[in-house]
């Protein structure tokens, strides 16, 4: 799964990243001589993600049922998130291989939007008797700078702290474990580390292989448990040359440098990710991992399934850096189904994401995404409610939320960091170097004039 100007993020591997699950397919929306119809829907998929592909056949189905001369083109990438931002960036450059309807990350969106590859659907929702059941906070994400609607969000997510409650009480920690600083945490992993020798005391996402979740899980929730923050609302530019930003990157160094989170060769691999979901985490290989509220998902697939992740993993909120108020933090982000601005046909389009997210279809995906709900309508709904007992947990932490700065300039901000992160845990700078190198990027990326020092 986050949950990614594009141009950037394609600049990345574009020569080495090949539009194969798109080849021998439709080109995007069309009519043949006959007055049918195809529209393009792209989303990513992997083994350890398939949930979205699962929703997109059925509401295929109902969609083609209702709407006869209609065919609905289904193109899953089937690569990790930050391949897929790559992919889509090749696609959406091509007038005759860009969607006509895009699963889209938040923080992809002004810049999407920006680029012109996104169309604004709000005269296409004004009128939808289900719009009034998305809150205004709940739609932020979804809006380009110009204030316009480019997607329906699916729901939102939080980051917590998952623990290996048998590999706790092995090393004689409590099983009701909730650090209060990021002392506690290390001290944890270190005792984990001597009593239970064999497994990886912690995980936390770094280096650019992990993409958007290093930037996410790992170190924004460092940063935002001090008192710095990446970006400056009030005065809209970008901070440099803060003490929390240096700290995140020397928790990196302590953990990494003390044996206490992954070897390089898992930490800097891009399939890090789904291997801590499926293999790691189900097979009692790591004992802490901070990451998103979205894992339970899979371990209730058929194909991925965890049969007794309830009874081994306990959930912790993730501490601020030294317990101050408000105690505990998180992130928040979240997808959208947006329509494409290629599209011949913007109204169709349209009532294939309205009906992608109708109640139906936003229940469905919360329960089999393990997402945060965000329609009224799904908050409290029962089945929602019964059908994993981590959403209450994961739905609680949204008072301590924050939310990544939605600007243009954010893919390639969040691509700084993730260097930032690898040149520390690879040894080859000091967090005070890194920080330094950050800084420096910074500017070349948004301009002296849109960066301010930190206070």
């Amino acid at each position: 799964m986050a949950r990614r100007a594009l141009a950037a993020v394609a600049v990345l591997g574009i020569a080495a990243v090949g539009l194969t699950a798109c080849s021998g397919s439709k080109d995007k929306a069309s009519s043949d001589n006959s007055g049918n119809k195809t529209l393009v829907v792209t989303y990513y998929k992997t083994s350890s993600f398939a949930q979205m592909d699962e929703l997109m056949k059925r509401v295929k189905g109902e969609f083609e049922e209702a709407h006869k001369g209609v065919t609905i083109d289904l193109q899953p990438v089937e690569a990790e998130a930050d391949q897929y931002f790559t992919k889509l960036a090749l696609m959406n450059k091509s007038k005759s291989k860009a969607p006509d309807i895009i699963y889209e990350d938040t923080f992809q969106v002004m810049s999407d939007a920006a680029a012109g590859y996104l169309m604004p659907i709000d005269q296409y929702v004004k009128n939808w008797d289900e719009w009034s059941q998305y809150p205004e906070s709940s739609i932020q994400g979804a809006k380009g700078m110009d204030g316009k609607l480019y997607g329906v969000p699916f729901g939102t997510d939080t980051r917590g702290i998952y623990f290996n409650k048998k590999i706790f009480e092995q090393a004689g920690l409590p099983t009701d474990w909730q650090p209060k600083n990021w002392d506690e945490i290390l001290s944890a992993a270190r005792t984990i580390k001597e009593k239970v020798p064999g497994v990886i005391p912690m995980n936390i996402y770094a280096g650019r292989a992990g993409g958007e979740q290093t930037t996410m899980q790992g170190f924004e929730m460092l940063l935002y448990g001090t008192q710095d923050t990446l970006y400056n609302t009030d005065t809209n530019k970008w901070i440099s040359g803060s003490q929390g930003f240096k700290d995140a990157l020397t928790f990196y160094q302590t953990a990494y440098s003390e044996g206490l989170a992954p070897s390089n060769d898992i930490a800097l691999d891009k399939g890090v990710g789904p291997r801590m979901v499926t293999e790691f985490m189900p097979q009692g290989k790591v004992a802490i991992n901070i990451d998103g509220s979205w894992l339970p998902s899979s371990w209730m697939r058929e194909e991925t399934k965890w049969a007794d992740w309830q009874d081994t993993i306990g959930l912790a909120k993730m501490p601020t850096q030294k317990g101050q108020e408000p105690g505990f933090t998180t992130l928040s982000g979240g997808w959208v189904l947006s329509v494409g601005s290629q599209t011949k046909d913007p109204e169709l389009a349209a009532d294939f994401v309205k009906t992608a997210l109708n109640k139906k279809g936003s229940l469905e995906y919360s329960i089999t995404t393990s997402a945060v709900a965000i329609r009224k309508d799904i908050v409290s709904d029962q089945d929602y409610l019964k059908s994993n007992p981590s959403f209450k947990f994961f739905a609680d932490l949204v008072q301590y939320t924050h939310f990544r700065p939605a600007t243009p300039d954010y893919p390639q901000i969040s691509t700084n960091i993730q260097t930032a992160t690898e040149s520390v845990v690879t040894k080859e700078q000091t967090p005070e170097q890194a920080a330094k190198a950050y800084d420096e990027g910074l500017v070349k990326i948004v301009g002296e004039k849109n960066i301010e020092a930190a206070k």
